[in-house]
């Protein structure tokens, strides 16, 4: 059974407890604003606080769990080995599965937007990194970028939608950035539709959903983690 590294998860609880002992609770509006009020008002509370939690700059909120279902069909894979030239967002194999991660939403430096840092454990060699940055802005107000340099940017459109309690992030459209230039991809050149949801467990838990659908390839990814709320635990 792979766990990740304890000095990696002790600092990573040292953060968490940092955070929670030094600061208030404020709120952070910007996902609230993406949805209806009825919309909103149908999240549980947990999840509400999440997505209002606001944290000064080298601060994080920092949520352990692990991955019980990770599949992919044969174009999901291939799709997940390309999408290493890109900062490999997918998971690159199943030694994900049935092992420990981490994740840590900071607030980005710039006010544009969050980072997140993904740390997957992996049965076999080193644990899976994946970094992303949530702007709030685009056509639909949400964006993820995977790749935000200077000359070159990669990243997806979302959109927000609330079903039976959950909140989803959906894909609405990829692009590329090369410098001022942003060029979306044409529906025959995506990888397909992505959807995750984050799902309350109660008890400070809730279930991290991701699915990547392509209408010719079928299901190629469906991943499911289980994660824990580190502020409530030390709370």
């Amino acid at each position: 059974m792979a766990i990740l590294d304890e000095k990696t998860g002790a600092a990573f609880d040292r953060l968490s407890c940092k955070q929670t002992r030094a600061t208030a609770p404020r709120r952070d509006e910007r996902f609230l604003r993406l949805l209806s009020a009825a919309d909103w008002a149908a999240l549980p509370d947990a999840i509400r606080n999440r997505f209002t939690a606001a944290h000064d700059v080298g601060e994080s909120a920092v949520y352990r769990g692990r991955t019980t279902r990770l599949c992919m069909n044969a174009a999901g894979r291939i799709l997940a080995a390309l999408a290493r030239l890109v900062g490999a967002p997918l998971p690159v194999d199943l030694n994900c599965r049935d092992c420990d991660a981490v994740v840590a939403v900071t607030d980005a430096a710039n006010g544009e937007g969050q980072v997140w840092t993904r740390l997957y454990a992996r049965k076999s060699g080193f644990p899976q990194a994946i970094h992303s940055m949530k702007k709030f802005a685009g056509p639909t107000g949400l964006e993820e970028h995977v790749v935000d340099g200077p000359v070159f940017g990669v990243g997806m459109t979302l959109t927000l939608s609330v079903a039976a309690g959950a909140l989803y992030f959906s894909s609405a459209d990829y692009f590329l950035r090369i410098g001022r230039w942003r060029i979306s991809l044409p529906k025959a050149f995506a990888p397909g539709r992505m959807v995750i949801g984050h799902h309350d467990l109660g008890l400070g838990k809730f279930l991290f959903t991701l699915t990547l659908t392509h209408p010719v390839f079928g299901l190629m990814i469906d991943q499911e983690t289980v994660f824990e709320d580190m502020e409530a635990r030390h709370g």
